[in-house]
């Protein structure tokens, strides 16, 4: 019993002195459920709303201000013309437009039945969905509260619907991007990290150090064949994509395919600068595999509203790559908008490519220890 006794005590210091298996033990469930518990909300709030209204009128300022007046809603433009609702949607500026008739008082009153239109982004069909139904509610309860003040006949609102990308409400516009976005960096990360920390397990990393290459060229040496193999993940998540999904490809396909190999080469770097931190193939699997899989998941946007995430959850998705991507390729693929309008995501994932190659080549070592 004594020697049993010992070899539990034994067990406890050992894992006590490994600093990154205490927080493996200790802090991932405490992060898992702080991120679980904040960004996993299916409410859409923080919705932006632009209105257009020709004709202003009693009723249709009543309605804006009752829009405006939900916790969900803040009207932010009031237009003139039905390009300018094009352009904040391209721009990201607005989630909602609420489009009045030129001769909305004069149906409502005279025929009792008036008509507005509703339009929103639905390249996220469940956001999409979720905003229209949020405001014809407010509608909804706008008409019967006139029609209990009103002593004529019942009024009737008759909101129609216009969804922008993605009409026919197919959720795989909004999954296949994410999937990109998370399949190529976690793959990407894992293949490389475990490739060098293998070398060093093995101690075969000795011999190459050995050799007359520089430490970058033979790391650049080390990531040229899972570039390779990467990007034909990712020709192959495009051809099935397009094909099987019916998922389209409205924009250039050249910029698609340019602005993912750049992203596949930041996560291989990142996957280099986990090879300099891990010492064994294990911690290079939980580091790349788990340790990137949850945050990309959940704070990319890939599943859930970045809009309806707590303060410093949403700052904290500022410092995922895959958040960026993903942006991208929606705008690209889903919305068919051109360069201009991804040149601040583009250069967020430029400055953090540049950012990891620095960290990545500072922390490699040209000896082992």
């Amino acid at each position: 019993m004594k020697q049993f006794r010992a070899f539990v005590i034994k067990e406890f210091y050992h894992i006590f002195r490994d600093r990154r298996t205490m927080l493996i033990l200790l802090g991932m469930p405490i992060t898992q459920i702080l991120i679980f518990g904040f960004a996993i909300n299916m409410e859409v709030t923080d919705i932006a709303v632009a209105v257009l209204n020709p004709n202003p009128d009693t009723y249709t300022n009543q309605i804006i201000e009752r829009v405006n007046a939900n916790d969900y809603f803040h009207v932010d433009y009031t237009i003139h013309s039905q390009n300018e609702i094009d352009e904040l949607f391209k721009q990201n500026k607005i989630d909602l437009a609420i489009v009045f008739p030129n001769n909305f008082n004069e149906d409502l009153v005279h025929s009792g039945k008036a008509d507005l239109q509703l339009i929103s982004d639905t390249s996220d069909p469940n956001t999409g969905t979720i905003i229209v139904n949020y405001a014809s509610g407010i509608i909804a309860d706008y008409q019967k509260e006139i029609n209990n003040i009103s002593g004529n006949p019942p009024y009737q609102i008759v909101a129609t619907t216009r969804m922008l990308y993605n009409p026919e409400m197919k959720s795989s516009y909004s999954f296949v991007p994410g999937v990109m976005g998370l399949i190529l960096m976690v793959i990407s990360t894992m293949m490389t990290s475990i490739s060098i920390v293998r070398e060093k397990e093995r101690g075969t990393m000795e011999v190459l150090l050995a050799s007359p290459l520089r430490l970058s060229q033979i790391l650049i040496a080390k990531t040229i064949p899972y570039l390779s193999l990467s990007f034909i993940n990712l020709l192959t998540i495009l051809y099935l994509a397009s094909f099987l999904l019916g998922v389209p490809i409205r924009g250039s396909l050249f910029l698609i395919i340019i602005i993912s190999t750049l992203y596949i080469f930041l996560s291989l770097l990142l996957g280099l600068l986990i090879s300099t931190i891990a010492k064994k193939q294990v911690e290079a699997i939980i580091m790349a595999g788990i340790g990137l899989t949850m945050p990309v998941m959940l704070l990319s946007g890939m599943l859930f509203p970045i809009d309806n995430m707590p303060f410093l959850l949403e700052k904290l998705t500022h410092i995922i790559p895959a958040r960026w991507y993903i942006v991208i390729m929606k705008k690209l693929m889903i919305e068919g908008l051109d360069f201009t309008f991804i040149i601040k995501e583009l250069s967020i994932l430029l400055g953090m490519t540049g950012l990891i190659l620095a960290l990545s080549m500072l922390n490699s070592k040209k000896r082992l220890e």
